[in-house]
């Protein structure tokens, strides 16, 4: 059977409040009394209710963490940096996948308070005005990252998307390219990064004096590039040698359609994505892409989380902007 508090309290010969104080580091005690009760909890191998010394404490050291969909390559690169993070400094984390269901989404949040979490980060694709603001509602430190939605209300952690996708555009023009088309997705616009990555192109083709030219899928899904295939399709036929897409899933679904249509890449046309996601150095032709740190996404707000929950810092209100790279790999071809 199990010890109990009662037990340490017996054999420390101390109060059962006086074992509290010592489990908790709650309020000071005497040395004597300390070690009498920590001999006693190693004697009897006593473990702590932890839901109840989190009542006590107000430190449950958990933080929680949704997810909109655990297969997400997004989301499995950023949440590796939360947990291992976390585990570094000795938090654990509770993890739920919603699916895009805003009601299963609103249960964990709630089972997520009931267990006093310290700490809260959402981890999604998708958009949802009402999740915003319940998450600014919050007293607990609470980090957001969109994979596609901009969000200047709660602390996220991103990168320049408009810099990002200049450079890379720049780096195709670089290896000889001059007809450069791009892929977006056909999202609200004004609401999303794809108006960021948009701006990023336009300027780079601006810049070197060359015609833009601007393609969408109307949604990140098969239906969705099916839909755009005979734009794809048709600017290749008239002379565009290279296109960059909005992702890396994205630019593989598009090698894939111009192979079953006799187009080579990168000997008929080139072909760059977005993020860097594992899949991106495994196919073939490896991709070229823009290396979002998704790994860095998590860690660094995992990390501000448990500082402002120490008390060593706020929750920042701007973006915290962290540095991307260009990756080169064999989907681009020099002219």
């Amino acid at each position: 059977m199990a010890a109990t508090i009662k037990d340490v309290a017996k054999m420390a010969n101390v109060s059962i409040s006086t074992v509290s104080r010592v489990v908790n580091d709650s309020k000071p005690v005497s040395p004597e009394a300390r070690r009498r009760v920590l001999h006693a909890i190693e004697v009897l191998q006593y473990e702590p209710n932890e839901i109840a010394r989190s009542l006590v404490t107000r430190k449950s050291n958990i933080i929680g963490v949704i997810v909109e969909d655990f297969g997400l390559s997004f989301v499995s690169q950023v949440l590796r940096g939360v947990e291992e993070v976390a585990r570094m400094y000795k938090y654990d984390i509770l993890v739920s996948s919603t699916y895009g269901d805003p009601e299963i989404e609103n249960k964990y949040m709630k089972l997520f308070l009931q267990k006093q979490v310290e700490g809260i980060i959402v981890i999604t694709e998708s958009d949802n005005a009402e999740r915003i603001q319940y998450l600014k509602s919050l007293k607990v430190p609470v980090a957001y990252l969109n994979r596609y939605y901009r969000n200047d209300e709660i602390s996220t952690t991103t990168i320049d998307n408009t810099e990002s996708t200049k450079a890379l555009v720049e780096y195709i023009i670089s290896m000889g390219h001059e007809k450069i088309s791009y892929l977006g997705n056909k999202k609200d616009l004004e609401a999303t990064v794809e108006r960021f990555r948009e701006k990023g192109y336009m300027e780079a083709m601006k810049e070197k004096g060359l015609k833009s030219e601007i393609l969408s899928v109307s949604e990140d899904s098969e239906e969705g590039f099916l839909d755009a295939k005979d734009s794809i399709l048709k600017t290749v036929k008239n002379g565009t040698t290279a296109l960059a897409v909005f992702s890396d899933e994205g630019a593989i679904r598009v090698i894939n359609m111009l192979k079953d249509n006799g187009i080579r890449v990168p000997e008929d046309v080139s072909v760059t994505g977005m993020g860097d996601i594992t899949m991106a150095d495994l196919y073939r032709p490896k991709l070229t892409t823009v290396k979002e740190p998704l790994y860095d996404y998590g860690a660094v707000s995992v990390r501000t989380i448990i500082k402002a929950i120490k008390g060593e810092g706020k929750m920042p209100k701007e973006k915290l902007i962290l540095p991307y790279q260009i990756i080169e790999r064999e989907s681009v071809k020099k002219l």
